[in-house]
């Protein structure tokens, strides 16, 4: 659930804005450390703990770039900001239900968490019927946790294997989630962080081997890693997208 509306003072207003700047600075120092541009990492402000004002709020500080969990809490707060200047483009980081693809499809840029073959194949018909191609990344399960979402390693290749035969979905790369991963508790132990730098270092891996058997047509450019406590280690990993969520809302939500 959103949290209750917020007062959106001036003061508030410039604390977003701060605390968006700390995170592009801390984005921009992970960069400059493995000779990365700035510009290869994208940031996806997660909304998730906020109402629609205070996501627009988000969005008028600079970041167009928007990721919700939950395909509802996306269609209520896309339709309230439906006429927000500068549009977000919005990212659905959450499991997506099969049922639930009719009305999240044509809201989404991206959607980060591709997890079977069944909603491989419904996203598709979706995606044809409505007259359009589908942005997706594949979720991988880094820690082998059942309670986790995401493929198994193996099971990714078999699912790019039958994406390549499919003419509405279009696989960008990888998603995936340290196993000690929480948006929301505090950036973590240095053992914690270097466990979850090992396991995007798993993930670049896994990526790198597929795309050297792939055709140019699925480049898998995308690595979709880190959130608020670890995204410097998954910069550092390679990273091209950022879900931050609890860093951008602290000291307001």
């Amino acid at each position: 659930m959103s949290k209750p509306t917020l007062l959106l003072t001036e003061a508030i207003r410039a604390r977003c804005r701060e605390n968006l700047a700390a995170v592009r600075w801390r984005m921009a120092e992970a960069c400059r450390l493995t000779g990365r541009d700035p510009l290869s990492v994208r940031l996806v402000g997660v909304t998730k703990y906020v109402d629609a004002p205070a996501t627009q709020m988000l969005l008028d500080a600079g970041c167009s770039d928007l990721g919700e969990s939950r395909p509802q809490l996306l269609w209520q707060k896309a339709e309230q900001l439906t006429h927000a200047t500068p549009s977000p483009r919005w990212h659905l980081i959450g499991h997506l239900q099969r049922n639930k693809l009719r009305q999240t499809l044509g809201l989404v840029t991206l959607l980060h968490s591709l997890d079977s073959r069944r909603l491989l194949e419904a996203i598709d018909a979706q995606a044809r019927q409505s007259g359009r191609r589908c942005e997706v990344l594949v979720e991988v399960n880094l820690c082998g946790n059942p309670a986790r979402t995401g493929l198994a390693e193996s099971e990714v290749a078999p699912l790019l294997d039958l994406a390549q035969a499919l003419s509405h979905v279009n696989v960008r790369g990888l998603m995936g989630m340290a196993s000690e991963s929480d948006d929301r508790q505090e950036v973590g132990s240095r053992d914690v962080r270097g466990m979850a730098r090992q396991q995007f270092s798993q993930l670049r891996a896994l990526r790198d081997r597929l795309a050297a058997t792939l055709p140019a047509t699925m480049p898998l450019s995308e690595l979709s890693m880190g959130m608020s406590n670890d995204f410097e280690p998954a910069i550092l990993e390679g990273s091209t997208l950022v879900r931050v969520g609890s860093a951008l809302w602290e000291g307001i939500a």
